[in-house]
């Protein structure tokens, strides 16, 4: 393809960025969608279910950073390279990911088999909450090969300007989950129930059904990417321009693991009914954010593509508009999530000790989302200009170097309401350096 064709280099900035994160936003909305849909059919098996999901997240999120990061290492490799003419480096990055995916795949084999008991055993000594945790892992680790192929083939769908098509993918997979939820955790005809094993069933196939259209798409729709066997076989380079940015990604999204573990700890000495709300938020602040990671992901590709071109003034707009959008739309649903916080709760079957705590915890949290957004926004950037052990810095703060201490602080009042108020504060702390970060990045790369 023609530089001198290709939208992310001529399209309007408004346009193209609508473009390339408007079906992005819809698929991580229906995405995050089915993710509060599972946990709502999973709270009406019990309490302890829904618990053992939430406690389940951390070790799920460690696929998930990994699918991403390197995900992220290709939509940031491929349009740049696309950007200054390189075909053939787009293209040997594009099949090394797929090798690589078979590699996590069969590592995360052994870790569903191995270690899913171990996982529960060290964090609570409530059966239930094991039992039922267990036989959720075995089934999203030992069968996560559509996670990887997932996230890797529809990000290079978007890096390649296939936006529209990595929608599609996304949100046919959540809705094959929404649909098998109800009928594989209570059972249909003469479809036994599952209940939290159902759970996990579901989410794999979605999963896998998404992966495998995705690939077709990528065989048969993406005109600037062919996949070969011979250039599977990763070499020092790609596998090097491949981690050099996926590598700060994986260990920002996986912050979010140790995050989610040393918060459930907190809360888990609460009580079960403060670590269940804290699976809620978490479930409510993904489906937030979602709107803001689409819009991130487009602007990734289009960032990337145009300082591979050396066309830094729509490098500035991008970033500009990416950022004012990622603000409004989270402060919208910042103001919503306040105003329906008790009908929020219901529709996870909360209880009224529930509601008690998990009220405050939605308002309160629900502070933290214009300041996260612009952060996430950002950030990610750092990526694109070819910094991101920046980005992994300011995650770092964000989830984990700011927040869980001051959340442990808070704690020490006695008081569960106070904890909540660390994520505010973290996200506000962590605007302030990532705005920093920015304009000297943006000096140096771009002016």
């Amino acid at each position: 393809m023609d530089n001198s064709q290709n939208k992310l280099g001529v399209m309007p900035i408004g346009k193209l960025l609508m473009v390339m994160s408007v079906p992005m936003m819809i698929s991580m909305f229906i995405q995050a969608l089915y993710n509060v849909v599972d946990s709502m059919f999973v709270a009406k098996i019990s309490e302890e279910a829904l618990a053992a999901v939430g406690i389940a997240f951390p070790l799920q999120n460690i696929a998930i950073a990994i699918g991403v990061g390197t995900g992220v290492g290709i939509t940031a490799l491929v349009p740049r390279s696309l950007g200054s003419g390189d075909y053939e480096t787009a293209n040997r990055a594009a099949n090394v990911q797929n090798f690589l995916c078979i590699c996590y795949s069969l590592v995360f084999v052994v870790i569903g088999l191995v270690f899913a008991r171990p996982f529960y055993t060290m964090q609570t000594n409530d059966p239930a909450i094991i039992e039922a945790g267990v036989d959720y892992v075995r089934i999203v680790c030992a069968i996560s090969v559509g996670v990887f192929f997932g996230q890797g083939l529809e990000k290079l769908l978007v890096a390649s300007g296939y936006s529209a098509l990595s929608m599609i993918c996304q949100a046919s997979g959540a809705i094959i989950n929404i649909a098998l939820d109800p009928i594989l955790i209570f059972g249909l005809g003469p479809i036994p129930a599952m209940g939290v094993k159902g759970a996990a069933i579901a989410t794999v196939a979605g999963q896998i059904f998404a992966s495998a259209l995705a690939l077709f798409f990528n065989l048969t729709k993406n005109k600037t990417i062919r996949f070969s066997l011979k250039d599977m076989v990763p070499n020092v380079k790609t596998l090097k321009a491949i981690y050099a940015v996926g590598i700060p990604s994986m260990l920002t999204v996986g912050l979010s693991t140790v995050m989610s573990y040393c918060m459930n700890q907190i809360f888990l000495a609460v009580g079960t009914t403060a670590t269940a709300a804290f699976g809620i938020w978490v479930k409510l602040q993904s489906f937030g954010f979602m709107p803001v990671y689409g819009l991130n992901n487009g602007s990734i590709a289009i960032l990337a593509f145009n300082r591979g071109a050396k066309k830094y003034d729509r490098v500035r707009k991008t970033l500009k508009l990416a950022s004012i959008i990622g603000v409004c739309v989270s402060s919208v649903i910042m103001v919503f999530y306040f105003a329906a916080a008790r009908p929020l709760l219901g529709l996870f079957s909360a209880s009224e000790n529930m509601y008690a705590i998990g009220m405050a915890a939605v308002r309160i949290c629900a502070l933290s989302l214009p300041f996260g957004a612009y952060t996430v926004i950002l950030s990610s950037s750092f990526q694109s200009l070819g910094n991101p052990r920046n980005t992994f810095l300011v995650n770092m703060c964000r989830q984990l170097i700011i927040l869980v201490p001051v959340a442990w602080l808070l704690s020490l009042i006695g008081d569960v309401r106070y904890i909540w108020a660390a994520f505010p504060v973290a996200d506000a702390a962590t605007m302030l350096i990532s705005m920093g970060i920015s304009r000297r990045l943006m000096k140096t790369y771009v002016d």
